[in-house]
């Protein structure tokens, strides 16, 4: 008989407190997440933190900025944010964001982003993809056409599926180029690739 999986244990931080109070109950009540607590600001969170450990920190880009609250979480990163400029969202990632949902899309889909960044996966909003790309160029090591591909799926989210559904490729191949892209980068993980590929990035005025 198969253990049940422990409940995602989830965070809130922002200071609009109407906008806390509403995720509070959708998290609450989805069976798989457990709300460890909520609070205003970064420094909150960080004292917070070091009493529950959470598995995710659902915060604003304002929240994130603080130092306190990097250092004491050793979870994910999910940041919720509104309008901001391609840097921003860079810099977020840099600083080891593993997610950036946009406040106007909808919460089932909040709650997909959080279970995938929960999960090791990175999460962009398609719009944020898009943005970034249209202004940063990507040095870094020299690809192939299907490796830039395969890497311009993982930047979105996509799965190992998803990205092969695309590109017309079996979901194995697609799983051999990841691990290529993984030894040309000289990392273990998604969201490892996801950062160097923005730490890589030169904008582009």
């Amino acid at each position: 008989m198969d253990c049940p999986q422990a409940p995602i244990r989830l965070v809130l931080v922002d200071d609009q407190v109407l906008l806390r109070s509403s995720l509070s109950r959708v998290f609450a009540s989805e069976p798989d997440f457990e709300l460890v607590g909520e609070c205003a600001t970064g420094k909150e969170a960080a004292e917070l933190l070091s009493r529950a450990p959470a598995d995710v920190a659902l915060l604003s880009f304002d929240a994130f900025s603080s130092d306190a609250l990097r250092a004491e979480h050793h979870g994910k990163f999910l940041l919720i944010a509104g309008s901001a400029h391609a840097r921003e969202y860079a810099h977020a990632l840099r600083l080891g964001a593993s997610g950036i949902f946009l406040r106007s899309e909808s919460v089932p889909r909040l709650l997909t982003a959080a279970r995938a960044v929960a999960h090791g996966e990175v999460w962009i909003d398609p719009h944020v993809v898009q943005l970034l790309a249209d202004r940063y160029e990507k040095p870094g090591p020299e690809l192939s056409e299907r490796e830039r591909k395969v890497l311009e799926g993982i930047v979105a989210g996509l799965s190992n599926r998803k990205i092969g559904e695309g590109l017309s490729l079996s979901e194995g191949s697609v799983k051999a180029v990841v691990q290529q892209l993984f030894e040309k980068n000289g990392v273990r993980t998604r969201s490892q690739l996801v950062r160097i590929a923005m730490q890589s990035s030169d904008c582009r005025d």
